[in-house]
C-alpha cells in the first residue's frame, strides 16, 4: 500500500513533537511490514539549509517552511511548493495520513486529499478541539469541519479527545471515529538503580510554558532536601520557557543541581529514559505524550498530571504518580510534583512501579500493536472506497 503522511514540520532539534515523532514511529513500521510509507512535511532549521531526503530509513518529502504569518508560530508557516507537490504526490497514493491541525500545511493538504479523491485518514492528536479564539474558529469554518465531516476515518488517542473533535465538526455527527494510540518499540528492561548511586530526576519534553517545566524545577527544593545529592535534568528544545525555568533555578537556589542538555536525538532520548529513576512531565491537559511511553517502555515510572492522556493507564497499573496539578496554584503543583517523586524513589517503590511501567507498554502500546489496529482501518477505508 502506497501511504502518504502529511505533518507540519521535522526539525534536526525534533521542537514540533509528538505529530513528527508518530508519522515516523508509523511509517517505520509499515515500511517493515511492505509499504511504500513515506512522510511529507516542511523543513526548518537544518544547517545550510540542507533538508534531508531520509529520516530513519523513512523517505521523506521536506520543503522549506515559509513564516508567512510569524505571529501564529508553526500555524502560520506553509510552502507552496509543499503543496503543489501534495496534490501530485495523492494521485498516486492509496491512502493519505493527514497529522491535522489548524495550519496551513496539513489543513489545506487535507483539503487536496478530498478534492483530489483519495481515501483520506486524518489524526488530531489532541490539537482539534472547542475554542473561543476567533481565528480558531474562522479556520474550522473554512476548512477543519469539513476535513472532519468528509474524511474516511477520524482518529482519536482518548474519548475526551472523540467528543471535542465531534463537538468542533456539530451539528453533523461523526460516525467513522477509530481509537488509535501512540505506541513505542519494547526495550529491554533497565537494572534497578544500584545502591548509593545519586538518584536522576528527568524531564524531557519541549520547554514550553504549556508543558510547566517551572513546576519540575520548583519541586527541586523539596527533593534535594532528602536526596541533597539528586541530578535533575531538563531536557528538549527550547520553545520560550527556558531563559525563565532556568532563573527560577537560581532563585531557588537549586542551578547546580540541574543539568541542562538540550534537545536530544532518538536513540539518546532512551539513553536519557534509563538513567532516570524518576520520568516528569508536569504538563496540564496533555493528549497522549510518547515521551511518556517512551519513559516507561525501558521501566522508568512516571509522574505526570490527571490531565495527560496516559493518566488513567499509568494510575490502574501503578506504573507512576497521577497527581492533580492546576492552573494558578504553582505553590500547591511543586509540592505535589515533589512529593510524587519522593515516592518513587523508594526502593520497593521504585521496583514495583518500574516493572508495572514496562508491563504497561508491552501489553498495551507497542507500535506494533497500533499499526496492526491502524491497518484494519486503512484496509476498511480502502475497501469502502472501492464498494
Amino acid at each position: 500500500m502506497k501511504i502518504l503522511h502529511v505533518v507540519t514540520l521535522h526539525t534536526p532539534d525534533h521542537a514540533f513533537g509528538g505529530p513528527t515523532r508518530v508519522a515516523f514511529n508509523l511509517s517505520k513500521v509499515q515500511r517493515a511490514h511492505g509499504d511504500d510509507a513515506r512522510v511529507m512535511a516542511l523543513g526548518d532549521g537544518f544547517p545550510d539549509g540542507e533538508l534531508p531526503s531520509e529520516v530513519e530509513g523513512v523517505p521523506v518529502h521536506l520543503f522549506q517552511a515559509r513564516h508567512i504569518l510569524p505571529m501564529f508560530e508553526v500555524s502560520g508557516i506553509t510552502s507552496a511548493g509543499l503543496l503543489n507537490t501534495a496534490r501530485r504526490m495523492m494521485r498516486g497514493a492509496d491512502l493519505v495520513h493527514v497529522h491535522l491541525m489548524r495550519d496551513l500545511v496539513t489543513l489545506p493538504a487535507a483539503l487536496l486529499a478530498l478534492a483530489t479523491r483519495t481515501p483520506l485518514v486524518v489524526q488530531t492528536h489532541g490539537m482539534i478541539d472547542p475554542t473561543e479564539k476567533k481565528v480558531a474558529q474562522l479556520t474550522d469554518l473554512l476548512g477543519v469541519r469539513k476535513v472532519l465531516r468528509e474524511a474516511d476515518a477520524v482518529l482519536h488517542l482518548t474519548e475526551m479527545e472523540r467528543v471535542d473533535v465531534n463537538a468542533v465538526a456539530a451539528p453533523v455527527p461523526l460516525t467513522r471515529t477509530v481509537r488509535l494510540v501512540n505506541g513505542v518499540r519494547p526495550q529491554e528492561r533497565k537494572p534497578a538503580r544500584e545502591p548509593g548511586r545519586p538518584p536522576t530526576v528527568l524531564y524531557l519534553a519541549r520547554i514550553q510554558e504549556r508543558k510547566r517545566p517551572e513546576d519540575f524545577v520548583a519541586a527541586m527544593p523539596h527533593v534535594l532536601a532528602r536526596h541533597p545529592d539528586a541530578r535533575f535534568v531538563l531536557a528538549g528544545p527550547d520553545t520560550g520557557a527556558l531563559a525563565g525555568t532556568l532563573g527560577l533555578a537560581r532563585q531557588l537556589g537549586v542551578a547546580e543541581s540541574l543539568d541542562h542538555v538540550g534537545p536530544l536525538e532518538h536513540d539518546e532520548v532512551l539513553a536519557a529514559d534509563r538513567e532516570a529513576d524518576v520520568y516528569v512531565l508536569p504538563a496540564i491537559e496533555e493528549p497522549f505524550p510518547v515521551s511518556v511511553l517512551e519513559a516507561m517502555s525501558v521501566g522508568t515510572p512516571v509522574v505526570i498530571t490527571r490531565t495527560c492522556g496516559q493518566a488513567p493507564d499509568v494510575a490502574g497499573a501503578g506504573s507512576g504518580r497521577v497527581i492533580d496539578s492546576r492552573v494558578g496554584e504553582d505553590a500547591a503543583n511543586a509540592r505535589k510534583v515533589a512529593d510524587a517523586i519522593l515516592e518513587l524513589l523508594e526502593p520497593e517503590a521504585a521496583e514495583q512501579a518500574g516493572k508495572a511501567a514496562w508491563e504497561l507498554v508491552n501489553e498495551q502500546f507497542t507500535i506494533e500493536a497500533v499499526t496492526a489496529t491502524l491497518r484494519r482501518t486503512y484496509e476498511d477505508v480502502v475497501r469502502r472506497r472501492r464498494g
